[in-house]
């Protein structure tokens, strides 16, 4: 299992999409740990959840493997390679002192521009199939370029959800029969109870003993229950966690989302490059692994917890009419994000809005790999910008 994971942390580029790929080449065709029926059910189920969907089907692959030390030593491996790339990466800025002004840093920081993007437009034809869903997703998108706020971004998500159950009761489609699951149901309560109790106990202990270690915890542990529609809203909600706190800049927070880019492996680690750049010094690298603990272990509770429920959950139809609205309040969620901070702050003339079209025209029409064209930014930046 461990082999197995690791490899795949360390070659599984291009995103959550050809994640879910290269997991179901290497688990259902190659090894037949379970047949196609049972993976499509798993996806269903971490694209059903708030967190990072390949990430999610990576711990339900080990679950399904080997229990619940096969679960975490899938998804420790599956994550390992990344991890390390982005706490080098923070503690490389951090060696190399003041670089504001640093051509390559200002290209990955505009590489962050195709990259969101990308992300905007391909979640808008797939979560915004109707007009009611596309107004609902520019509506929010509204709100939070004009209240940028943690408390607003929850809130358009929570009103999405209740309009969607409201809207689409009736005209969702019935889910297909579900594959059995298995598991222990008291443990999986046990689990779904844990993960409210942290939503609600972190805040309060984080206020009480006014700490950047439960700070933190709770920063991320929020990030990662709230994350719904794939790795690239974290964007949006981590940078509202860390950046009004002065805990992080802008220009370094787009850096490390840029960079983020070119390593294989989940988006999520992301996490591990702002706690290493926000806590300078010997333990930096300690509070970055903090920072990647919390966030990825709402995703273990839900999908631990989900999995035994799973066939009744997802036959739901008012589950289901909740999700498509929350999904589409995503959607304008990132929209605001890539207006604010990844537009504002990274087009700063003409020059870098022709670069960043031209990084959008290579993603999305030629196909250029997201890697690329993060390497690609940094040299421009480098020798032009």
């Amino acid at each position: 299992m461990a082999a197995v994971f690791l490899r795949l942390g360390c070659t599984s580029f291009g995103g959550p999409v050809a994640h879910l790929g290269y997991l179901r080449t290497e688990c259902v065709e190659k090894r037949q740990w379970l047949d196609d029926a049972h993976y499509a059910d798993l996806v269903a189920l971490c694209q059903f959840l708030p967190g990072p969907a390949s990430s999610q089907v990576v711990f339900a692959l080990g679950q399904h493997r080997a229990g619940l030390a096969g679960a975490l030593v899938a998804s420790v491996c599956f994550t390992l390679p990344s991890a390390v790339l982005m706490v080098g990466f923070a503690l490389g800025l951090s060696w190399l002192g003041d670089l504001q002004q640093s051509g390559w840093l200002h290209g990955l920081k505009l590489a962050a521009v195709p990259v969101v993007a990308q992300a905007v437009m391909a979640m808008g034809k797939k979560l915004c199939p109707d007009l009611p869903r596309a107004v609902g997703a520019l509506l929010a998108a509204g709100v939070l370029v004009a209240f940028p706020s943690l408390g607003a971004q929850l809130l358009v998500m929570l009103l999405g959800a209740a309009l969607g159950w409201l809207r689409y009761q009736r005209t969702i489609p019935a889910p297909s029969p579900a594959v059995a699951t298995t598991g222990h149901h008291a443990w999986a309560a046990g689990a779904l109870g844990t993960f409210a109790a942290l939503l609600l106990v972190l805040p309060a202990l984080a206020r009480t003993f006014d700490t950047v270690w439960l700070a933190a915890a709770d920063a991320f542990y929020r990030a990662g229950a709230l994350v719904f529609g794939g790795g690239h809203v974290v964007l949006a909600l981590l940078r509202q966690a860390v950046v009004p706190r002065g805990w992080l800049s802008d220009e370094a927070f787009l850096a490390g989302y840029g960079a983020a880019q070119a390593v294989p492996g989940p988006l999520f680690t992301f996490a591990a490059y702002v706690g290493t750049a926000m806590f300078p010094g010997p333990l930096a690298w300690v509070f970055g692994v903090w920072c990647l603990l919390w966030i990825f272990v709402p995703a273990w509770l839900l999908v631990g917890g989900a999995l035994p429920f799973w066939q009744r959950l997802r036959s739901t139809s008012g589950a289901q009419a909740a999700m498509a609205g929350a999904n589409a309040a995503v959607v304008g969620v990132l929209l605001a994000a890539l207006w604010n901070p990844v537009i504002t702050t990274s087009v700063r003339g003409p020059g870098d809005a022709a670069a960043a079209m031209g990084g959008l025209v290579l993603l999305e029409w030629v196909k250029v790999p997201a890697w690329a064209v993060v390497v690609l930014a940094a040299a421009l930046g480098h020798w032009v910008l």
